[in-house]
């Protein structure tokens, strides 16, 4: 079946209304407090599972089960299912007769949230069922979906069709999932020249790997802007625990420049490369180039990555253009030197 643009907008707006509902099904638990909502449910291959996980995940099938038309059969590929795991709906369809997969992440940022510290996100992105061959360059649709701490009435939810920019709006958190209405927000990255005395962030939420990656760090600061002399530091960091975050923080002007390069220096240390950027996490991707941002491999080209639950992925996302004109070649450049890359 030969999909248009129309169908593509319809999926959207479909992913939309998955977001909003797994919001409402997690703000709905809050209750129960961090300590429940903590506990380890499980240790997967790509992530630890926490209770919060598992009521979005219930939420997502009891969603897919009644509101995803049965004319596109589809696929689903989350955090939390293994990969060797076949998810279809209708329940039991072969993977062959889907029409589209879906990339989810059901909480991206589970750890600020359930202990209330940062809003989390919902993530959601979809491609054409090209079964085992399928990748992040694929996509075509991706919807983000904020889930707030308790102390938030607004939710911000950003979508996109490939090629057709990117729709932005926000919810009242105090109305029903029924009565929730959006209303237009407008988001305009940091139109910036540099990273001075503004945020840039290198992902390092983690003790291993930290040392290696402020060596990198500091040394493309320096290439940049020179030794840095006395009196206030001239770039500040922010270290959000959410992939989704970290896009949303580049799409409203918050922060120019992420770099997440936990897998290149795991691997440089010889460490296990686990708890780092998988392709659910950055399935939204599309989002920040929609809205004119960049997403892309800290050693050139596009992000790079089959959809599925285990890949290790580096990426490195800036607020505009021109940021990345004067930053990649230098990062490149020090990446190889320091991770001893050909």
């Amino acid at each position: 079946m030969k999909q248009t643009q129309a169908s593509y907008e319809q999926a959207r707006l479909l992913l939309c209304e998955l977001g909003i509902y797994i919001r409402a099904s997690v703000c709905s638990v809050r209750r129960y407090g961090s300590e429940k909502l903590s506990r380890v449910s499980a240790v997967t291959a790509s992530d630890t599972i926490y209770a919060i996980d598992r009521i979005s995940e219930k939420a997502i099938f009891r969603w897919f089960q009644t509101s995803w038309p049965k004319q596109w059969p589809i696929q689903i590929i989350m955090e939390g299912i293994e990969d060797d795991e076949i998810v279809t709906f209708p329940r039991g369809t072969p993977v062959e007769q889907t029409v589209f997969k879906c990339i989810l992440d059901p909480i991206d940022g589970t750890r600020g949230l359930m202990y209330d510290k940062r809003s989390a996100w919902v993530l959601s992105a979809l491609a054409l069922q090209k079964g085992k061959a399928n990748r992040l360059d694929d996509l075509i649709v991706a919807v983000m979906t904020e889930v707030p701490t308790t102390k938030q009435w607004r939710s911000d939810q950003i979508s996109a069709v490939k090629g057709r920019g990117i729709v932005a709006q926000s919810y009242d958190c105090r109305d029903t999932v029924k009565k929730s209405r959006a209303v237009s927000l407008k988001l305009k990255s940091s139109r910036a020249k540099n990273c001075v005395n503004g945020f840039a962030s290198f992902a390092r939420f983690f003790p291993e790997g930290k040392i290696l990656t402020s060596r990198i760090e500091e040394a493309l600061w320096k290439k940049l802007y020179g030794q840095q002399g006395e009196g206030s530091p001239m770039i500040f960091e922010d270290q959000y625990i959410s992939t989704g975050g970290q896009i949303y923080e580049l799409l409203c002007g918050h922060d120019r420049l992420i770099v997440d390069i936990r897998p290149m220096v795991f691997k440089a240390l010889r460490l296990p490369v686990a708890l780092v950027c998988h392709p659910y996490d950055i399935c939204t991707a599309l989002i920040l180039i929609e809205a004119g941002g960049i997403a892309e491999n800290p050693l050139g080209g596009s992000i790079q990555g089959p959809l599925d639950t285990t890949s290790s992925i580096s990426w490195v996302g800036y607020a505009n253009e021109a940021l990345a004109r004067t930053i990649r070649g230098p990062l490149k450049k020090i990446l190889k030197q320091e991770l001893r890359l050909k």
